[in-house]
């Protein structure tokens, strides 16, 4: 289990999301008829982490949304390919506020669409990873028993491979290619959000409000759908989050093994990173660019994860 998973276990305790803290008042409101996620949210709003961090992701989500406008050139072009010399990169100039790289390719502008890349690959992977992990913990929690018992053993037996290696094979076996690496991405964070959905689930069967609406002769699936399951994705969201930032990175790792098909050319930040291995010595800015992008778009997703899952922890809303 990585650092960014939520450590929960088949019996954890997770409190209700859309239950009052103090076990009164209407669904999801505290006492001053503020609901969780309204007082979560105001609590974000007052924490210097999480502002970093939404900061660092709006400027991320932005430069990927409007790349076509702000990348001086295409992500395929290589306007300076005449001004490369094989004992020698251009750095940077007025025309090329980053230089060039090997190909003659104007950095800047592979940075700025390299963006666009990995935030279509980290979301695309994580809602595949989220879709996959729902569906597979809602059965185990809902049916119980051997539906229960055999997702289990399956989720046990994905998480006993290293995500890594796990990517690396479906990638593998899938093709280079970018749907290859968001399936393969994908596959790997499934087990995550289904045990993550399952156990949620499980403490949320115990509870006083799932026995009195049982009480009153609702059946399994009314109760399941319009009362343990909305109380139960609180944690998997946060998860998500969480899974965005690794996502991003893994998808870097993947491109930089060369599994993430292109040309050499690409704008991509695991692929930047592969083709500058060979020009560490003549020019590192090309490896520490897209290093720094990478490293940098993981940390404010990570940030935004962390100060969410924070401001969702009851016992951090009890001393407030």
């Amino acid at each position: 289990m990585s650092a960014n998973e939520l450590p929960v276990t088949d019996g954890a305790a997770v409190a209700p999301l859309h239950t009052s803290i103090h076990g009164d008042g209407p669904a999801g409101q505290d006492h001053g008829g503020e609901g969780v996620w309204g007082r979560a949210w105001r609590t974000l709003r007052k924490n210097p982490v999480a502002i970093i961090g939404g900061v660092i992701v709006a400027v991320f989500v932005l430069v990927a949304i409007f790349a076509p406008w702000l990348a001086p050139y295409g992500g395929t072009e290589l306007p300076g390919r005449d001004e490369v010399r094989p004992t020698m990169i251009p750095g940077p100039s007025a025309e090329y506020p980053l230089g060039l790289d090997r190909y003659g390719g104007d950095v800047l502008s592979k940075l700025i669409w390299g963006a666009r890349a990995s935030l279509l690959v980290g979301v695309l992977s994580t809602l595949f990873g989220l879709t996959g992990g729902l569906l597979l913990g809602l059965l185990a929690g809902w049916f119980g028993k051997w539906v229960d018992f055999a997702i289990m053993r399956l989720v046990d037996l994905m998480l006993s491979v290293p995500s890594l290696l796990l990517a690396v094979s479906i990638a593998a076996i899938a093709g280079q290619s970018s749907m290859a690496v968001i399936v393969a991405i994908g596959v790997v964070q499934i087990p995550i959000f289904a045990r993550l959905l399952r156990g949620s689930m499980l403490a949320q069967k115990g509870q006083d409000y799932v026995l009195a609406a049982s009480a009153l002769g609702l059946t399994r699936r009314s109760v399941t759908m319009s009362h343990v399951l909305p109380n139960s994705v609180g944690p998997v969201i946060v998860q998500a989050t969480l899974s965005l930032a690794t996502a991003v990175i893994e998808a870097a790792a993947l491109s930089f093994l060369g599994l993430g098909g292109g040309e050499p050319s690409t704008a991509e930040w695991g692929r930047m990173l592969t083709a500058a291995q060979q020009e560490l010595a003549v020019a590192p800015r090309l490896a520490i660019l897209p290093g720094i992008c990478i490293a940098v778009t993981a940390l404010g997703f990570t940030l935004v994860g962390e100060s969410l899952r924070e401001a969702l922890d009851p016992r951090n809303r009890t001393r407030r």
